[in-house]
């Protein structure tokens, strides 16, 4: 995990510039024409307004109540900062608001309400309820956040959820479910041991014995000590809700031989004598912020068994709440939750230790730097994990409708963990259909590059997928070694390695590879050594054979030299037709570059069949091919020796009789925005092109690249098309997912 290190000067411009705060409000309607002004407010909007009065439920259809959370504090408790008033905690609470945006696509808005008393608050957040989906309580000082939370759970009919509490004990047992899982322990038969009886320690305990701690097991410890039975001083109902029969008066008693200790309190409580006197395989969760009651380096001094998280993100298990509170409100005002219940966030826990268990995204090692995979020093998931969104949601869902709390049941739990994946990933719409077709199609996938870590994770992933079966080409020692290495040891069961060393095929491979050959300079010698010691050019002899439905390469070297290689084996050059197309994932919008691997500098000749194989890539992927042959030029203005062959493209095509839509030479405004086309009323094209044709590969490479890095565009590709094997040609810089995409496009075609 890194160490994030700011100066005060940058915080405070971060929270300046570009403007001040840290979200804005925007229209999702037009409002450009005087019918949109007359739809959106008067006199259009009285008929919304008189059917939501006849039925209030209405309101989660025509108004954005179902997707709204409204973040609410007084600034008594603002981080461990104390009593900074309302004012002082608005830079919290509209952080807060910018993280439901960002992780679950919740809208909210943030609100600091200026009084301490509880009869106030809980009267001002009541007489606003109808405007929210969801109430976020946050940063309100114990007890009377508990005074709050309980009477506005009482008398609203929408989620009260208190942050500071729940949060941090969702999480806490989503860690501790994995922990304890570890050491080989039960919930029920575990001594905890929980120092800080504020907000956040006693939802904490309160939430575990719902899971199965026992009471009795369970000790309780604040500033003036242990909370034991017959205790009178610093005490009130919550605390006394928690007080045991024990001997122990001080927190150094109450950790001998506990299993679990949890930390809610200050730096420096827990000394490394408390540790050593505790039970084998201790669990400690020291979550005191920002320095915690222990830190991992004194812990592990002294017990190199101990499982230990703090809260902090430059230690391993940071019990972050952002892992919960975007998700449990995504799944609760999915159902028009009345209440965020107990079951729904013991579901959110589990939900969240099953994702840890599971093999972790390369986007999330490439965030934090560092390969993470199930263990002692990663028993909760990351926030940046792409699943949390789609895996976390519809666990709560399902546990808000089995406890009666939801209004609207969904019918559709796997329809709706698909549109969670679109929500926040439009593109995921577009991969959805692939993936479909690519499990129809259950291709053989060779994988050339046995010996690169990405490659064998996707080759795990594609075949765990059901997508179909993975062929790895490399040594089995080698792969088997790489595998344990990922920690995927058991995968090795699972997947094929072949090896050139061992294949019955290899003479079969040579003789084919001889008569294409023998007549370009290459000897028997030379043929030995590219069909049994090369892998990209045995894995393509594998697919030429028919050991395989399909190939994806490329990953270990430039897209030149594997191209080069694999035409020893297939005719994938200009020659022969064929074209490298790529797809650009962007804002829920797709638009395929070509050429972007084969043709140099092609003419009109070649840039028309250039189109052909884009709109054959297009149909692969769901798309109905609308071609534009892309210039600086519009329709033969400016003059250009350079933009003829572009204009003269499409002719080309006029000849063919090709059965998709094409137009050129344009600019890529006019290619991709209908406005601009409407001022070309002759142009062909019935919408925005979904396929750009470039002059020259050098700028589609630019297109491609700086799509990419300046608008964080996904890309899938290059797609080589045009041959009738189906070869997928990676980059070097692509990640174990981009891999996976690219062998269920390659599968697609394969059968």
């Amino acid at each position: 995990m890194s160490n994030t290190k700011y100066t005060r000067e940058e915080a405070l411009t971060f929270h300046l510039e570009p403007i001040p705060g840290k979200w804005e409000v925007q229209a999702t309607v037009p409002l450009t024409t005087q019918r949109d002004l007359s739809l959106a407010y008067s006199p259009g909007v009285a008929v919304p307004c008189e059917d939501i009065a006849e039925d209030p439920g209405l309101a989660y259809d025509y108004t954005n109540k179902g997707n709204l959370v409204a973040v609410i504090s007084n600034g008594t408790a603002v981080l461990g900062l104390g009593n900074l008033g309302a004012l002082g905690s608005k830079p919290v609470m509209e952080g807060k608001s910018v993280l439901f945006k960002r992780f679950a696509d919740v809208n909210s808005i943030d609100i600091e309400l200026d009084t301490e008393d509880p009869d106030e608050f809980c009267k001002a957040v009541k007489l606003m309820g109808p405007t929210f989906g969801g109430v976020n309580l946050e940063d309100i000082k114990a007890p009377e956040c508990f005074i709050i939370e309980q009477r506005l759970k009482e008398e609203m009919d929408i989620p009260v959820f208190h942050d500071d509490q729940h949060g941090t004990a969702v999480i806490c047992a989503a860690g501790l479910i994995n922990a304890l899982h570890l050491s080989g322990k039960k919930i029920e038969d575990v001594k905890i041991v929980l120092n800080g009886a504020g907000a956040a320690g006693i939802a904490c305990i309160e939430l575990l014995k719902r899971m199965g701690a026992r009471h009795q097991n369970c000790i309780v410890a604040d500033t003036k000590g242990i909370i034991y039975q017959g205790r009178t001083d610093g005490m009130n109902q919550w605390k006394s809700a928690h007080a045991v029969k024990t001997d122990a008066r001080t927190l150094e008693d109450a950790m001998v031989d506990a299993d679990v200790f949890l930390g809610v309190s200050v730096k420096g409580a827990v000394t490394q004598d408390m540790v050593r006197s505790m039970a084998d395989n201790p669990v400690i969760f020291a979550m005191a912020n920002p320095d915690p009651e222990i830190t991992p380096e004194e812990a592990h001094e002294v017990r190199v068994d101990a499982i230990v998280a703090t809260g902090r993100s430059d230690y391993p298990n940071q019990v972050n709440n952002v892992l919960g509170f975007p998700y449990l409100f995504r799944g609760a005002l999915d159902i028009h939750a009345r209440a965020i219940n107990d079951e729904m966030k013991i579901a959110c826990a589990q939900a969240l230790a099953e994702l840890a268990r599971e093999d972790v995204p390369d986007e999330v090692a490439l965030a934090y730097g560092t390969s993470l995979s199930f263990g002692r020093d990663y028993i909760i998931p990351t926030p940046f994990d792409p699943r949390l969104i789609h895996r976390v949601p519809p666990a709560v869902a399902k546990a808000g409708m089995d406890t009666g709390a939801a209004r609207r049941p969904i019918i559709d739990l796997e329809a709706y963990e698909d549109t969670l994946k679109s929500r926040m990933d439009p593109t995921a719409s577009i991969l959805r259909g692939i993936n479909t077709r690519a499990k129809s199609a259950q291709a053989r996938m060779i994988f050339a590059e046995g010996d690169d870590p990405r490659v064998l994770r996707a080759a795990v992933m594609y075949q765990r997928s059901g997508f179909g079966k993975a062929l790895v080409v490399g040594r089995d020692a080698d792969v088997a070694s790489k595998l344990e290495e990922a920690g995927l040891g058991d995968a090795v069961r699972e997947i094929e390695v072949v090896n050139a060393a061992k294949t019955p095929h290899l003479e079969r491979y040579k003789d084919y590879l001889y008569g294409r050959l023998q007549r370009k300079g290459h000897d028997s010698e030379d043929i030995h050594r590219l069909a049994a010691r090369d892998r990209h050019v045995f894995a393509a002899l594998m697919l030429q054979q028919g050991h395989g439905d399909a190939l994806v390469t490329g990953a270990t070297r430039k897209s030149a030299h594997v191209m080069e290689l694999i035409n020893h084996v297939f005719d994938a050059d200009a020659a022969h037709g064929a074209a490298g197309v790529t797809a650009l994932l962007h804002k829920g919008r797709i638009v395929l570059i070509a050429d972007t691997l084969v043709h140099e500098w092609p003419d009109q000749e070649d840039l028309a069949t250039i189109a052909e194989r884009a709109a054959e890539v297009a149909r692969l992927i769901g798309l109905e091919p609308r071609v534009a042959f892309v210039s600086f030029s519009t329709f033969g203005y400016p003059v250009s020796e350079r933009a003829e062959k572009m204009h003269l493209a499409p002719e080309v095509l006029d000849r063919r009789g090709v059965n998709f839509e094409y137009e050129g030479e344009m600019t890529v405004d006019v290619a991709l925005n209908p406005q601009a086309q409407t001022n070309y009323p002759f142009q062909r094209l019935t919408g925005p092109a979904n396929i750009l044709v470039v002059p020259a590969r050098h700028s589609a490479s630019i297109s491609v690249k700086l799509m990419q890095e300046m608008a964080d565009a996904t890309v899938i590709g290059p797609i080589l098309a045009g041959i009738d094997k189906s070869i997928q040609i990676c980059s070097t810089t692509m990640t174990a997912n981009d891999i996976l995409n690219m062998a269920v496009l390659a599968a697609c075609k394969g059968k």
